[in-house]
């Protein structure tokens, strides 16, 4: 699928874009060219010391902004298939400087898409956020809006052969500022901070993630936003895997903060088939396809009527032994030791 293809990564420096440059090489070794897109000069040294460009020829290194459209349009020359990874996604940073958020999230988005449409790409995905489905924070709404803006944009392709889609997901295990590392860091002062017991979260891991984005470009007609069927967890589980012999404290839910996540909502439903191993809603507003004719591409269904996807109603559970064995294989692979 992407042998002998120039592949571009928005944010490729972020640990979502550097498990999918490993997983590119391993799985198409004669991809033309890898372009690593971010702003981050110092995290982009560090992968150039991993893949040395004596050994690997193929990866190139911008340092850009995904807010500068013509540095966007600059990197795109020439390139088959972008992967938008670049965002705000902290909460609390979000709601203290919304503009920045917005100018990242949002005009980014607008940006990727005006560089695609310009250069000729033939395949663009871009990473969503369950805090994008009915969203009550700044980062949740920007996401929401850029997945509308990557949606739409199959409406103004014209008759360039390009297709638009986003993938939408939850919880990356073990990624940097998540539950997990947080409490194995606090693990040492002997007390866990607990925002609420009820609290529950989808999860997946980053191999996962990367897994979805090569499932949508291979099988996208554009237009949809791809949701994986994966597990949720308790708060109080990840808790107990972590150190059950900590103390927990109730420190109370944080500005923008939900007590569970959603992924699909029950009037999401009325536009989402079910694929099997994952569902995909489909656009309110399409000019390219039916929804029959996305139904017999993805060999799919109508989910049933009502339907919704939250992690506090979800039939998937982690246990504290499974959350265990998760640590051990995608955090620490000392953990428990």
């Amino acid at each position: 699928m992407l042998n002998h293809k120039a592949v571009l990564i928005t944010g490729g420096t972020g640990s979502f874009g550097k498990k999918f440059v490993e997983t590119i090489l391993s799985r198409y070794p004669q991809v033309k060219k890898i372009v690593i897109y971010s702003r981050d000069e110092l995290k982009q040294f560090e992968l150039r010391l991993k893949y040395p460009a004596q050994s690997y020829p193929q990866l190139r290194f911008f340092i850009g902004d995904v807010r500068d459209r013509d540095r966007m349009v600059m990197a795109c020359e020439g390139v088959d298939v972008i992967i938008h990874a670049a965002a705000i996604k902290q909460v609390d940073t979000a709601e203290y400087n919304p503009t920045e958020c917005i100018r990242t999230n949002v005009d980014g988005a607008e940006n990727v898409i005006h560089a695609a449409l310009q250069c000729g790409v033939k395949n663009v995905v871009a990473l969503s956020t369950d805090k994008a489905c009915a969203p009550i924070n700044l980062y949740g709404a920007t996401k929401l809006v850029s997945d509308k803006l990557f949606t739409a944009a199959n409406n103004i392709r014209g008759s360039k052969d390009i297709k638009f889609s986003v993938v939408r997901y939850g919880n990356v295990m073990g990624s940097r500022g998540s539950v997990i590392p947080f409490f194995l860091e606090r693990k040492k002062d002997g007390v866990l901070p607990i925002t609420h017991k009820e609290m529950t979260r989808f999860n997946i891991s980053l191999q996962a993630g990367v897994d979805l984005v090569m499932f949508a470009l291979g099988n996208h007609l554009g237009g949809e936003i791809f949701v994986p069927k994966i597990p949720s967890y308790k708060i109080l589980d990840i808790a107990a895997a972590v150190a059950s012999e900590c103390e927990l404290k109730d420190v109370g839910i944080r500005p923008g903060e939900k007590l569970h996540e959603e992924m699909i909502t029950d009037t999401d439903s009325l536009n989402t088939i079910d694929l099997g191993k994952y569902y995909a809603i489909l656009p309110s507003v399409s000019y390219t396809h039916t929804e029959q004719e996305y139904i017999e591409h993805h060999e799919a269904q109508k989910v049933p009527f009502g339907f919704k996807y939250n992690s506090g109603t979800n039939t998937d559970w982690e246990t504290v032994e499974s959350l265990r064995d998760l640590i051990k294989q995608h955090v620490d692979p000392e953990f428990g030791i």
